[in-house]
Parts: structure tokens; C-alpha cells; sequence
């Protein structure tokens, strides 16, 4: 018989049986209580910290992603998802796709060639391959994101640290995207590239990339859905970081029930080309019973 020492009452509890098993469980949720950190919070109203000017009642979901971990959550239109470096060596790799028809999905090479910009922040839109918006970066406080090299793999990662595995010591991104993705019956062909923020990197005027890191604990980035979307956010370390350890520290997810954007709000008519994909994407979801 197994047996271990009940961490409440210092008594030997059997878990060969269902009985015991069930005991010893709860005897470690209870102790345990309070103590994790990196979970998310259920329900999302709990939260302690609410963000300024979000009432309790709208907090949809609210989560510490570990370092090296990964999260998937579901949101409605008009969603606001906000990303926090709490440490300083979080980045969060993202990928998006329509919740109604997930094929439709984040294309980051139309996101940079459409608005004419590969730095992404407050004020700009993420695309998908079918021209619509499918999110819009609303706040940024850290300036630092990357929309070039993607998110790491298995191969680089275990060619670098020893391990590229999702439940490894340094989990590439790829490797837990396709674990969340999974959540959703998507597979590794769903998987396109995607977009990072808080550990920064930018071209140089030789054409050479420049690893910028992090722009320190605290920052964050808010981005609002414009559309009902699933969201794919894998917390691991950047793949041009150029440190021999691998790094990465918790992130967490806030997300809060809000409005989408309409034609009153300044994004809808900043750039001809973001109106033309606003306009696209309203169409498509009145067509759909959606807007």
C-alpha cells in the first residue's frame, strides 16, 4: 500500500484506495491553497487587482501564465484581453482566430503589409488572411513586440537549451501552441506564425536583427476583439534571446466584457486602410447575426 503523511494532520493517509485517494487529494488542495500563483482564478471575478475602471461583474477571465506555459480562452466581440510582463522576462507569443469559423485566423504578413508598419502597438490593427480585423491594439505600455521570426521550435530549442518539449525544462512555443490548439480541434496545420510582445527586436539600418529584451516589469499590452475569437498565447522565451539559460517569467491574462469598435471610434477612421478592414469585418459579422 501507498501511503504519505497527511499535510494538515501529520496522519498516514492510504491512497490505494478511492477513499483514501480522495482524502489526500482535498488534504492537498487544502493545503496548496493560496500558495499557487501561476493558475487561473475561477471564477475571473475574484481577482484581486481589478483594472481601472472594469467593474467586477465584467471580468471574463483572469490568469498567471507560468513561464513556459501556455493558456487558450474564448472571447466575444468587444473583449478586452490585457497582457502584463509581471516580472520583467515574460513573452507572450499570440495567435487568433475567429471563434465561429476558425479557419479564418491571424495572417501577420498582411497584418505589417496592409498598414505599412512591422512595430505593432496602440493604434494598430491585427489581421486575418481574409482582410478583417480581427483585433485592435488598444494600450501598450511596453513598446517592445515582434511580428518577424514567430515563436520558437522543438529542433531550435533542444539544439540551444537540451529540451523543446511542452512539458519540459524550455518548451518551444510551437510545441505548446499545438497543445492548446488541441483544446480547440485544431491541429499543427493550424498553427501559422505568430506575433510576440514584450521581448522587443528591431531590424537595423544594415538589415540585421536587434534583440531589444524587455522594457522591465509591469508592462503590458491591451488588444480588443473585434470579432468572437479564440486566443492562443504560449509564454516562453523569445527565439532570438540571446542568453544561454533559458528564461521566462509569468504573464498575466486579464480579459473584461467591453464594446467593439464602431464607425465613432477613432481607429475605425484613422487610415484608409483600416477603415476599408473595419468595414469588411462589420459586413461579414451583420451577415452572420454577429454584430
Amino acid at each position: 500500500m501507498t501511503t504519505t503523511t497527511g499535510p494538515t494532520t501529520g496522519t498516514a493517509t492510504g491512497t490505494a484506495t478511492t477513499a483514501g485517494a480522495k482524502a489526500h487529494a482535498r488534504a492537498q488542495e487544502a493545503a496548496h491553497r493560496g500558495r499557487v500563483t501561476t493558475m487561473p482564478t475561477v471564477p475571473a471575478s475574484a481577482w484581486p487587482d481589478l483594472p481601472q475602471g472594469v467593474a467586477r461583474k465584467d471580468l471574463v477571465h483572469a490568469e498567471v501564465v507560468a513561464g513556459g506555459g501556455y493558456t487558450h480562452l474564448v472571447v466575444a466581440r468587444g473583449t478586452h484581453v490585457r497582457l502584463t510582463d509581471v516580472a520583467g522576462d515574460a513573452c507572450a507569443h499570440v495567435l487568433a482566430y475567429r471563434a465561429d469559423r476558425p479557419w479564418e485566423r491571424l495572417n501577420v504578413a498582411d497584418t505589417v503589409k496592409v498598414q505599412w508598419q512591422v512595430y505593432l502597438t496602440t493604434g494598430h490593427l491585427l489581421l486575418s488572411d481574409a482582410g478583417r480585423v480581427l483585433a485592435s491594439v488598444v494600450g501598450d505600455t511596453s513598446g517592445r513586440q515582434d511580428a518577424l521570426y514567430g515563436t520558437s521550435t522543438r529542433a531550435r530549442n533542444e539544439q540551444r537549451y537540451g529540451d523543446g518539449s511542452p512539458h519540459g525544462t524550455s518548451p518551444a512555443g510551437r510545441e505548446l501552441f499545438a497543445v492548446a490548439a488541441a483544446k480547440h480541434g485544431l491541429s499543427r496545420r493550424d498553427l501559422p506564425p505568430s506575433i510576440s510582445f514584450f521581448q522587443g527586436v528591431r531590424i537595423d539600418a544594415d538589415g540585421h536583427p536587434v534583440f531589444e529584451g524587455s522594457a522591465g516589469a509591469g508592462r503590458s499590452l491591451t488588444i480588443r476583439a473585434e470579432a468572437p475569437l479564440i486566443l492562443l498565447v504560449a509564454n516562453t522565451a523569445h527565439p532570438l534571446d540571446p542568453r544561454p539559460e533559458f528564461t521566462s517569467t509569468p504573464l498575466e491574462v486579464l480579459a473584461w466584457k467591453g464594446r467593439a469598435a464602431d464607425e465613432s471610434d477613432p481607429l475605425w477612421t484613422a487610415t484608409p486602410e483600416g477603415r476599408r478592414a473595419f468595414a469588411n469585418t462589420v459586413a461579414d459579422l451583420t451577415a452572420r447575426g454577429i454584430a
